[in-house]
C-alpha cells in the first residue's frame, strides 16, 4: 500500500484563482464586488468590468489603503497580485476636482461631493465623526452627511474631520443650531442639570392676540447623542393660556421641574428625525407650528 505524498508538489499547496476580487464604488462610495480575470488589468478593463459604457465618460481611482485616491488612466495596468481586495472609485466625468481633507490631497471626479463621501473618503465613522470646511478668516462650515460641497468654484476646497459633538460635554450648541438661532435673532441658552442637556430659546415670539402673554421661554431638551438622536417634547414658561377663554391648550397639563422651574409640558411628540439633516432649525418649525394650531 503506498503511502501518501509527504510533500505535494508546489502548485498544489494554493488553487488557481479564476479572477481578481475588485471593489467597485460609486460616487457616495457604496461598494460592490466584481471580477476580474487579468492579473494587471487596465483601467479600460476595470471600467468595463464596473459596466461602465462608453469607458471614455468615466474615471477610475484607485482608493489606496492610506485613504488618498490614485487615478487610473485607460491605457495604465493596475496589479492586483498580492494586494488583497481592491478598491476603485467609478465616477461618470469629464473631469476631476482637487481637494484637501485631513491634509490629503485628492482629486473627485464630480464637482459636487457631500459630507458622507467626504467621510468615507478618509475612512472615517460616520456616526462618530463630522468633517468641516475650512474658511479663511471665517467660522468652519459643518457639512452635514447630505449637505453637497461645490468644488467646481475657484481654488482647491479644504476640508478636516472631528468627533463629533454630542450633548456629552456639551457646552456650546452645534456650529448648525447656533448659526440658526442667530439668524432668526433668537437669544438661546444653554443649561444642564445633572446628566441632561437643554437649550432655552428667550423671550420667543408668540403669534399676537392668542396667549396671554406675547413671549415666552421655551426649553428643549437635548438626548444623548443629538443631533443624530431627535428631541421629543418641548415646554414653556410662563404657563400659556389661550385668550380669550383663558383655557390651557391641548395636552398640556403636565409639568416639568428643571434648572429650579416648573415648565409646561407641550406633548407634541417627534416620531421622525433625519439624522444629518435636522437639528434645531427643524424643532423650531415645530414649536411654531404647535403654537399656531394650538
Amino acid at each position: 500500500m503506498s503511502k501518501p505524498d509527504e510533500h505535494p508538489p508546489e502548485n498544489s499547496k494554493r488553487p488557481k484563482l479564476d479572477s481578481f476580487e475588485v471593489k467597485i464604488g460609486d460616487e457616495n462610495l457604496n461598494f460592490r464586488t466584481v471580477g476580474i480575470d487579468d492579473p494587471k488589468p487596465t483601467g479600460r478593463q476595470i471600467l468595463k468590468a464596473a459596466g461602465a459604457h462608453p469607458v471614455e465618460e468615466f474615471i477610475a481611482s484607485a482608493l489606496l489603503p492610506d485613504g488618498t485616491l490614485e487615478d487610473l488612466r485607460l491605457d495604465e495596468l493596475f496589479d492586483l497580485r498580492d494586494r488583497g481586495v481592491e478598491k476603485v472609485i467609478v465616477i461618470r466625468s469629464d473631469r476631476s476636482f482637487r481637494l484637501l481633507i485631513d491634509g490629503k490631497d485628492q482629486e473627485w471626479g464630480k464637482p459636487m461631493i457631500s459630507g458622507l463621501a467626504l467621510k468615507r473618503l478618509v475612512g472615517v465613522n460616520p456616526a462618530t465623526h463630522d468633517v468641516y470646511q475650512e474658511v479663511r478668516g471665517g467660522d468652519d462650515i459643518l457639512i452635514r452627511d447630505t449637505d453637497l460641497v461645490d468644488l467646481s468654484k475657484p481654488g482647491v476646497e479644504k476640508f478636516f474631520t472631528a468627533i463629533a459633538q454630542t450633548t456629552e460635554g456639551l457646552t456650546a450648541l452645534p456650529p448648525r443650531d447656533a448659526a440658526y438661532l442667530e439668524s432668526r435673532g433668537l437669544q438661546y441658552q444653554v443649561v444642564q442639570e445633572g446628566a441632561q442637556w437643554a437649550v432655552i430659546l428667550r423671550a420667543f415670539p408668540l403669534p399676537e392676540g392668542k396667549f396671554d402673554a406675547t413671549e415666552v421661554d421655551v426649553l428643549i431638551q437635548l438626548p444623548p447623542g443629538y443631533p443624530d438622536c431627535a428631541p421629543d417634547m418641548f415646554y414653556c414658561l410662563p404657563w400659556l393660556k389661550l385668550m380669550p377663554a383663558r383655557t390651557e391648550p391641548r395636552a398640556t397639563e403636565a409639568r416639568l421641574q428643571f434648572c429650579g422651574q416648573i415648565w409646561q409640558r407641550w406633548s407634541r411628540h417627534n416620531y421622525e428625525w433625519r439624522p444629518g439633516v435636522d437639528g434645531l432649525h427643524t424643532m423650531v418649525k415645530r414649536v411654531e407650528r404647535a403654537f399656531e394650531a394650538a
